[in-house]
């Protein structure tokens, strides 16, 4: 039976360091099945194994059911899925259409939960998942308000999926990165709006957040952070109180 890992968001960032590096699965892939909407990034990429490029835009249902076409299909074994799709804006809500807010939701949220669903059922044991949240995951992020909130519902979902999932053998880790960069700022800072963050404390690289996924979901651990600042964040976010995070955050943007 043909073994392939699926990794969306794969046209940029950490879905595309996560492509290059995919041989650290330590599964021989017969073919990596990479999905984003610009289908002359995904030409672009080469690795290890046979990329198979899948230009699909995961806002839209429809390309759910393409991919569950193909599944059902081809009948492969997936023993890896990488949901590194997603974007956010650093507005205030009110500065966002409704319909660029629930887009974010539908990409971070739905069409994550939908690609566990639909690919869940070709996974054997021993196969991972890798969910990207964020470090804002853990607090509300006021003018980063959606994103963050998507961010909370993935980090949630991952860890209670891979409770539900430990006893088939499939592993699930939500990886949650600090600020990282990547072409995410491209599309979450509006050069036409007041900014929104002024200061930025630290900033990796996507290749360091990516190393460090990979040697967290090989040890099967359910949440994956890299750097000292973003593990301290969090660790203060889950002792203090939400009001004064938000407060803490909205003096250091300048945002009162």
């Amino acid at each position: 039976m043909k073994k392939i890992a699926i990794i969306t968001g794969a046209s940029s960032g950490m879905g595309r360091c996560f492509a290059r590096t995919v041989d650290r699965a330590g599964v021989a892939f017969d073919e990596v099945w990479v999905v984003a909407r610009r289908l002359e990034r995904l030409q672009e990429l080469s690795g290890p194994f046979p990329f198979r490029p899948l230009a699909l835009d995961l806002t839209d249902r429809g390309s759910w059911s393409t991919l569950s076409a193909l599944l059902e299909e081809e009948k492969p074994e997936v023993c890896l899925l990488v949901n590194a799709g997603g974007f956010g804006k650093f507005s205030a809500f009110t500065d966002e259409t409704a319909e660029e807010n629930v887009n974010m939701i539908d990409l971070n949220c739905a069409a994550l939960t939908a690609l566990c669903r639909i690919v869940v059922p070709y996974m054997p044991a021993g196969a991972r998942i890798i969910n990207f949240a964020s470090v804002a995951a853990f607090q509300p992020v006021p003018y980063i308000n959606v994103y963050a909130a998507t961010k909370a519902y993935v980090l949630s979902f991952s860890r209670a999926l891979a409770r539900e999932l430990r006893p088939r053998g499939i592993s699930v880790t939500a990886v949650c990165p600090y600020w990282t960069a990547t072409e995410f700022f491209d599309r979450a800072v509006a050069e036409d709006k007041p900014k929104v963050v002024k200061k930025y404390v630290a900033m990796y690289r996507p290749e360091q957040n990516v190393e460090r996924a990979w040697r967290d979901a090989l040890r099967g651990r359910d949440v994956s952070k890299f750097g000292f600042i973003a593990r301290a964040q969090v660790g203060l976010a889950r002792i203090l109180p939400h009001r004064f995070v938000m407060w803490v955050w909205m003096k250091q943007q300048k945002l009162d």
